[in-house]
């Protein structure tokens, strides 16, 4: 899978450099599955920054293997606020994460999109508070997995860790808290994968013991 996000994707702030993707992929692993997980997490990005490399560096890294899962988290920087205006505005997020989980259903990419996180400042928070409600209803529509992270701003360690920080970012134990909450949902997830893919083989393997069956006796 590959996870493609801004800061908090990359774990800036943790100093042990896993952040919540390393303790998500420590926490996936699975007799069921064999895992590899590319964390795409750039610094500063927006949607749109992630709508334009996503599909590209997706590409080069998802063809070694039989399911692949494109993992979106971003909006914090959507919802900045610079000279009074928001870097990405509400729609045009909404519009770029349409896009984007159309493009990776036709690809045979599986998505899953996690939320933005909230940050020490009240007013961006309840922004990026008010993008994830958004995010939640486009995924919805189209049946892929969310995952709403608001609730960390009722987090006593995530808040005293950004608080502690640059005002964004936490440290080791708020990713765990972050990470927390993500894990159960790329558990399910990455089951219900291998549980599609096992059920789309019956077919094709049934066929090719009919073949066999088939030359043996005609």
């Amino acid at each position: 899978m590959c996870v493609f996000g801004d800061s908090f994707t990359a774990g800036v702030g943790d100093r042990t450099g896993a952040g919540w993707v390393g303790q998500v992929t420590a926490a996936a692993q699975d007799p069921r599955w064999s895992l590899t997980a590319y964390n795409l997490g750039v610094r500063r990005d927006t949607s749109v920054d992630i709508a334009r490399r996503w599909s590209g560096e997706a590409r080069s890294r998802l063809k070694d293997g039989d399911r692949f899962g494109v993992v979106l988290a971003f909006g914090t920087n959507d919802v900045d606020e610079q000279e009074g205006r928001r870097r990405v505005p509400r729609e045009r997020s909404l519009a770029l994460l349409s896009e984007t989980l159309d493009d990776a259903h036709t690809a045979g990419w599986a998505p899953l999109v996690v939320g933005p996180p909230p940050v020490l400042d009240v007013a961006m928070s309840a922004r990026a508070a008010d993008l994830a409600v958004g995010m939640a209803a486009v995924c919805a529509h189209r049946d892929v997995r969310f995952v709403d992270v608001g609730a960390l701003a009722e987090d006593a360690v995530w808040v005293a860790e950004v608080a502690a920080g640059d005002a964004f970012h936490p440290s080791t134990a708020g990713y765990g808290r972050l990470a927390a909450i993500v894990t159960p949902v790329v558990r399910d997830w990455l089951g219900e994968l291998t549980r599609r893919d096992a059920v789309q083989s019956r077919p094709a393997r049934a066929a090719e013991a009919i073949d066999d069956r088939s030359a043996t006796h005609p």
